[in-house]
């Protein structure tokens, strides 16, 4: 089998890393076994010649203008960039993806390496995840794709994603799976100390609001949301003072964020109560108060709409507890 990875401009060398450790790994464990090696891997590139890392420098290169076919092909996350214009820097990558895919080829992103398969338009009308902090973002610039903001991993029509970081992991277990069997994909998990049962990113994620824009009402009312949320019951209270309609308001503001007034202000809310329950004792009621939520059931179930868990859950994994050090 044919296994490929995109040397993208300004991937993240740790994705790239991780598919090359866990498919040669999986190669290794077949050879004990007393049988061939599966994956043939080779980075492909928009260069002639490209200079490699040294961990991965045995790998062969060739250049994706080659005309060779494969049967696998990844593409990797991207590292902290402007992704839009990251993509456009990639975008001679995007017929080649479409030639590969009408020959059956099987495309997977890792993170954001989505963003490239979105702009291929690959992915319209199909499944998608990626990083769970870059999925309003993916949202707000693909809308024809089927968003699953909080899935780990992804598969429609010979098509894998992958959610942030770790995430990657279960998309490369998953292929093993599909390629070499259940058997081959537990010992991959254990080898690598993976939690097969994860379903959901959404706890990993981090509400960092866009406010690179030059829309000056949406700002005012990002502002005032961020400054006074606990006191802010309403999305109308919020734009009370804005000189704009109601409808005209959400729309500026859906497209200088990429989500609507009410998901920003929950967002900032349940935001600010993780970060209680990460750093503090405070009781859950104190905790939810301080959010500016009165209703326990309310916010019980606005908390695992957001993050895929209960608040106490939440606590038990990512609260700071450190035993002092004789």
């Amino acid at each position: 089998m044919q296994l490929s990875i995109i040397l993208t401009s300004k991937y993240r060398l740790l994705s790239l890393a991780a598919i090359v450790d866990v498919f040669e790994t999986a190669n290794r464990f077949l050879k004990d076994d007393g049988k061939p090696a599966l994956f043939q891997i080779t980075l492909v590139g928009a260069k002639e010649m490209q200079t490699l890392p040294e961990n991965i420098s045995h790998i062969p290169y060739r250049p994706f203008t080659d005309g060779e076919l494969y049967d696998l092909i990844f593409i990797p996350a991207f590292g902290p960039v402007d992704l839009a214009q990251t993509v456009a820097e990639n975008s001679c990558f995007i017929p080649w993806l479409h030639e590969q895919y009408k020959n059956d080829a099987t495309l997977a992103s890792y993170c954001t390496g989505a963003f490239l398969l979105a702009a291929s338009g690959l992915l319209n009308n199909k499944r998608a995840t990626t990083h769970v902090d870059a999925a309003d973002k993916l949202a707000a610039s693909f809308p024809q794709i089927k968003l699953q903001q909080e899935a780990v991993v992804t598969q429609d029509a010979n098509i894998y994603t992958s959610g942030g970081a770790t995430s990657g992991f279960h998309l490369k277990l998953a292929l093993i799976q599909k390629y070499c069997g259940r058997e081959l994909a537990v010992r991959i998990a254990k080898v690598f100390s993976i939690d097969m049962d994860r379903e959901n990113q959404a706890y990993f994620g981090h509400f960092s609001p866009i406010e690179a824009h030059d829309d000056e009402l949406v700002m005012r009312v990002q502002h005032k949301i961020k400054n006074e949320f606990p006191e802010i019951k309403s999305i109308e209270e919020a734009i009370a003072d804005i000189p704009a309609s109601r409808r005209n308001l959400v729309r500026r503001f859906k497209q200088a964020t990429g989500i609507t007034p009410i998901r920003y202000l929950q967002k900032t809310k349940i935001e600010a109560a993780k970060k209680l329950l990460e750093n503090t004792e405070k009781g859950l009621f104190e905790i939810m108060l301080s959010a500016g939520y009165n209703d326990m059931k309310n916010f019980r179930q606005l908390f695992k709409q957001n993050t895929g868990m209960t608040p106490k859950a939440y606590r038990n994994k990512f609260a700071m507890r450190f035993e002092p050090i004789i």
